[in-house]
């Protein structure tokens, strides 16, 4: 495994275990399980997921030392604001069956985020948790709280995968000293993204899968990534991406199908800002 160190100088794996959409509890504790067994050891949750209750139980079960696990939940819209937010912090690590965090992330930029972060300011410094950080945060906003707060978010988990490359934004991360993370490196499938011909292509060379060409292309790119998936073989498959390395004509040739634009929504359009509000309430 390949290890990230944050700008706190704490290490995260570059590669974990996502859990969105596995809402049927037996199924996500099941797949946690699976996971941990094959060899990942970040696990990538949220309060609106609805399944840290799940997540805890497998972690407990596992039999793995909780000092090896990178835990990752994120604080929804509905729990913002300092009270609110301190509160769901800790009704998470009840959930979780841990007494700290690795890493909380506000998964929103709406609602009183910056209630939210005072709050995970308060329990980064009392070692409640290890690492804070955003998700979703566009560059106006990400700089926004970068510039009014006392602690630079160590990561910033926004939508990135081959069509949507976020090289501006990783640039602008980069700037102030924070990670940038995938949510859906693979893009949930879309825009054919497993028969693309370009990454068949390049798979062909190294006798990799297109799901594994398109996870080394992040990983070089030093972007954590956290694929979902319920299938032991794939959990296997994704992890295993660590013993070859693109060229960069492999490299170029990916860059080139970033499109620059969300295949999923836009913070800029009023409808999708209502319909992301309104979840979970």
């Amino acid at each position: 495994m390949k290890y990230i160190t944050l700008n706190n100088g704490v290490q995260m794996p570059i590669l974990g275990y996502g859990v969105y959409q596995i809402h049927n509890p037996e199924e996500c504790e099941r797949c946690v399980l699976d996971a941990i067994r094959v060899g990942y050891r970040s696990i990538d949750t949220a309060q609106v997921y609805r399944n840290e209750a799940a997540v805890g139980r497998a972690i407990k079960k596992s039999g793995v030392s909780r000092e090896e696990f990178f835990i990752t939940t994120k604080v929804w819209i509905s729990n913002a604001g300092y009270d609110k937010a301190k509160a769901s912090i800790q009704e998470s690590m009840d959930l979780l069956q841990v007494d700290y965090l690795d890493l909380v992330l506000i998964h929103q930029p709406f609602n009183d985020y910056y209630g939210t972060y005072r709050a995970m300011e308060e329990l980064y410094k009392t070692g409640k948790i290890r690492a804070i950080g955003v998700s979703n945060f566009y560059p106006d906003r990400y700089i926004d709280l970068v510039k009014f707060s006392e602690v630079v978010p160590a990561v910033n988990q926004v939508e990135t995968h081959v069509f949507n490359q976020q090289v501006k934004a990783q640039e602008i991360m980069k700037k102030y000293n924070t990670q940038i993370e995938s949510w859906g490196p693979f893009a949930e499938g879309l825009n054919n993204y497993f028969t693309n011909s370009t990454l068949q292509e390049i798979g062909d060379k190294y006798n990799k899968s297109t799901a594994q060409v398109a996870l080394r292309f992040l990983i070089q790119r030093d972007v954590v990534v956290i694929p979902k998936t319920v299938n032991k073989n794939r959990m296997e498959e994704n992890l295993n991406v660590f013993d070859f390395k693109l060229t960069e004509e492999d490299m170029e040739k990916i860059a080139a199908l970033d499109t620059g634009e969300s295949l999923f929504f836009s913070h800029n359009d009023p409808q999708t800002v209502e319909y992301i509000i309104n979840l979970g309430k």
